[in-house]
């Protein structure tokens, strides 16, 4: 069975192509990766199988469950972490944190326990109000 299965998948931004006619299938269990210079349409894909933006054209599905249509579903079952820092260096730790949560829908009470326990787990007790673009890369 496959966990990702792509046909025909494009996404324009615009005149600009970011994503062709892609088609691809990973089997359950395989590594995959995506290698390409800047601009070729890497991060865009891997967006749209995360159902985090919608395709132009074509179809993808993650775990069986349909990448323009579910993506619900797909959120609440993989996790996803761009090479490029993922916060937004204007809000805190502890803002950044809830406007996450929020995106995956963690409930109010889940949510406020989810951020302590995340925030501890990282190491930022104390920083919690710190924003996001004054903390250490490394």
């Amino acid at each position: 069975m496959a966990a990702v299965e792509v046909r025909e998948l494009t996404r324009t931004f615009g005149e600009l192509v970011a994503v062709d006619h892609l088609t691809l299938d990973v089997r359950q269990g395989e590594i995959f990766a995506f290698l390409g210079p800047n601009g070729s349409g890497k991060t865009t894909t891997i967006r749209m199988l995360c159902g985090i933006i919608t395709p132009t054209s074509g179809q993808g599905r993650v775990l069986g469950f349909d990448v323009a249509t579910q993506s619900e579903f797909i959120k609440a079952r993989i996790g996803y972490m761009s090479q490029r820092f993922a916060l937004y260096e204007d809000l805190t730790v502890r803002e950044n944190l809830n406007f996450y949560a929020g995106l995956y829908q963690v409930a109010g009470g889940r949510r406020a326990q989810r951020v302590r326990e995340l925030i501890a787990m990282a190491g930022l007790t104390g920083h919690e109000r710190q924003l996001a673009g004054h903390l250490s890369g490394g």
